[in-house]
């Protein structure tokens, strides 16, 4: 009997473990489908997803791409991805699709493999076609508005007296300050203030593709760059009420005072350090603003100049901006290095001096410039 039990026992186990198989291999077939069909999707999405961004990041190619009248966004991107624009024909017009996007203005447009799909999108749907350049118009740092004005003129062939004389138009700079409330404030109509856009035309280079583009034009462009700039530091500006004006009038301060081995940080904690205590700022370059010259050196006559600009006279900033002020200098009007210097010099190498003491300062002076001022 218990042999016969035993068999028994066997039979109903290999019964038992047949008809779990049974059941398991569905199942694993449906994991297996499952996982499957995961990966595909997965591998999907990443395709798409590396289909939408930029073909070759680096690229610094450009190809004119003709866009007809009436093309579809399949025409569109079989011509896009023939020219070796995007990846992807199928992708472009599935994400036009997704995205609702419609609206694209026909013309010859320039793009490069260095675009994503939505960059094109947005350039085929605001009509930016390529066109070549005019002219081009750079502004250096450290530039004040007589001689930006002579760039701009010979630059656009306007007259300079023309340029200047719309630069310092009443009429026409409360219409700018309608337009860019958030960098022309109430600040630059002061009576003490000089020229009202003295500081605020960013230095970069500018390209026009008009032969004959508006003063108004060649402004805004440049005011434009200067609020795309300030942008950038718009809350901690708030954060630390800071106003564009004072701002651009610490950094044309710090501007004129650098030199390329300069720190501006540096620079700009003297400036600090010394309004913190009531000390005027006593920097050369407001002296020659105010007498409207370019010297090599100052000399003590020359701070006689009687000016709000002379801030040997004058304690604080000066009223308004003595030049145009580039990143750097804008970024160490916000970020000032916090030290005890109150006083520098720079050498006759363009190394500056930084000491806390007059007794320093004196020290140094002797040494590196002489007793005439």
């Amino acid at each position: 009997m218990a042999s016969g039990y035993k068999n028994h026992i066997r039979k109903d186990s290999f019964k038992n473990l047949s008809e779990a198989g049974k059941v398991k291999r569905p199942v694993l077939y449906i994991g297996s489908a499952v996982i499957l069909l995961l990966l595909i999707f997965g591998g999907a999405l990443l395709y798409v997803n590396s289909a939408l961004h930029p073909l070759d990041p680096g690229s610094k190619v450009k190809k004119k791409v003709e866009i007809p009248m009436g093309s579809s966004a399949a025409v569109i991107g079989h011509s896009l991805e023939k020219e070796g624009i995007i990846k992807d024909a199928n992708v472009f017009r599935y994400y036009v699709r997704f995205k609702h996007e419609s609206g694209f203005m026909a013309g010859n447009y320039e793009f490069s493999p260095s675009m994503g799909v939505p960059e094109i999108v947005n350039r085929l749907k605001n009509g930016k076609i390529y066109q070549a350049e005019a002219f081009r118009i750079t502004i250096p740092e450290g530039k004040q508005l007589k001689e930006i004005a002579l760039i701009i003129a010979k630059a656009s062939k306007i007259p300079e007296k023309d340029v200047f004389n719309k630069l310092n138009d009443r009429t026409f700079i409360t219409g700018l300050m309608k337009k860019y409330p958030d960098v022309l404030t109430q600040d630059i109509l002061n009576k003490n203030v000089l020229y009202p856009l003295e500081g605020y035309l960013y230095p970069a280079t500018y390209p026009f593709y008009k032969d004959k583009p508006t003063i108004d034009e060649l402004v805004e462009a440049m005011l434009g760059k200067t609020k795309k700039e300030l942008d950038i530091y718009r809350n901690e500006m708030k954060t630390k009420s800071i106003r564009p004006h004072q701002l651009l009038t610490m950094a044309s301060l710090i501007e004129e005072e650098a030199t390329q081995k300069a720190d501006r940080h540096k620079i700009s904690s003297v400036f600090y350090n010394r309004i913190q205590k009531g000390m005027p700022l006593q920097t050369d370059p407001t002296v020659l603003y105010a007498q409207g010259k370019h010297k090599d050196r100052v000399y003590y006559k020359d701070l006689e100049v009687n000016s709000p600009y002379n801030t040997y006279k004058n304690a604080g900033l000066p009223p308004g901006p003595i030049a145009n002020a580039g990143k750097m200098s804008i970024e160490a009007a916000l970020h000032p290095d916090k030290t005890g210097f109150y006083y520098f010099l720079a050498a006759s190498d363009g190394t500056v001096i930084f000491t806390k003491t007059l007794e320093e300062h004196n020290r140094e002076k002797a040494k590196h410039i002489s007793s005439k001022k």
